[in-house]
């Protein structure tokens, strides 16, 4: 995640009696994935066309007889740079959830059979995907899990997908693995299955797209080999390329769908919990490696918990 180093900052008032002008400009604000920051003065990164827009929104506030003064800083006193980016990114994953809760209903509503509806109402989620990665300014780590359903809701990942030939762990020894910033639990459970059945020496790296680094194999990443297939999150497509027959690490897989995927499939109460340490862990600044320190010793002591029952 780049932030930059300047930010531009809209501060407005409006006329009370503009009512309906002070829900237009909110639309906009809205629209054009500004943060607010109190309740009229609204953040996004320093670009030209968000400096242009701005300049748009001030003069349609004046106009009506309001006030706008647009201002552009490098430093936002009490919010460090990474803390802005953070609530941006917030902001995004509930657009992402949003999406996400609709997609879940088209495929159930569609499993059976098709609605004459199907085709307008995917082609709407396309839309609205492209309109929220439009203002994802920070690449928000929901953008693949949408991505991934929308995948799937358009049939190219129906249920039951094979998600490929058996793989030996020997020729994965000594690789170094790539995934997106701020994994939570998807991500760091298929990183401690990594590292405890395939790779005792695999090393972990971050970055948004696997093209920021070419030799690293990336895994929980949008169109590559080790990520969702099917109904299938990417810690049990490991399992099952991987062949791990490990009965514990089945139940596991079972946590983990149901936290990440959040299709209720295999009814597992424990994922809830799971699922909030690790987003907990993010909201406490954790770094990304720190989140996998901590997440390993977390299934390396609920893995020792299951084999001991």
């Amino acid at each position: 995640m780049t932030v930059p180093h300047k930010w531009m900052l809209l501060l407005y008032g409006l006329p009370t009696k503009r009512s309906a002008e002070r829900v237009s400009l909110w639309r906009k604000l809205k629209k054009f994935g500004a943060l607010q920051l109190k309740t009229s003065a609204y953040v996004l990164p320093d670009r030209p066309l968000h400096q242009e827009r701005f300049q748009w929104l001030a003069k349609q506030v004046r106009d009506v007889g309001g006030e706008a003064t647009l201002i552009r800083v490098s430093e936002i006193e009490g919010l460090p740079d990474e803390e802005i980016a953070r609530m941006f990114n917030d902001a995004r994953a509930q657009d992402y959830r949003g999406l996400m809760k609709s997609l879940a209903r088209l495929i159930e509503r569609n499993r059976k059979r098709r609605q004459e509806s199907f085709r307008a109402d995917l082609d709407r989620a396309l839309r609205r995907l492209n309109e929220i990665r439009e203002i994802d300014y920070f690449d928000c780590p929901n953008a693949h899990d949408a991505q991934m359903l929308l995948k799937r809701a358009g049939g190219s990942l129906k249920p039951g997908t094979a998600v490929g030939p058996r793989l030996d762990r020997k020729k994965f020894l000594g690789k170094t693995w790539l995934t997106r910033p701020r994994p939570e639990i998807d991500r760091v459970g298929s990183a401690w299955l990594i590292r405890k059945f395939i790779d005792p020496k695999a090393r972990f790296i971050f970055a948004a797209k696997p093209s920021a680094h070419p030799q690293a194999i990336p895994y929980d990443m949008f169109e590559v080999e080790f990520t969702h297939h099917g109904e299938d999150c990417t810690f049990e497509t490991m399992v099952k390329r991987f062949g791990i027959p490990d009965k514990s690490v089945q139940t596991i897989a079972e946590m983990i769908h149901d936290a990440d995927v959040e299709d209720e499939k295999f009814q597992r109460p424990e994922c809830m919990g799971l699922d909030r340490m690790f987003k907990g862990w993010e909201r406490l600044g954790l770094s990304d490696r720190e989140i996998l320190s901590k997440g390993f010793e977390c299934f390396d002591a609920l893995h020792a918990a299951l084999r001991a029952k």
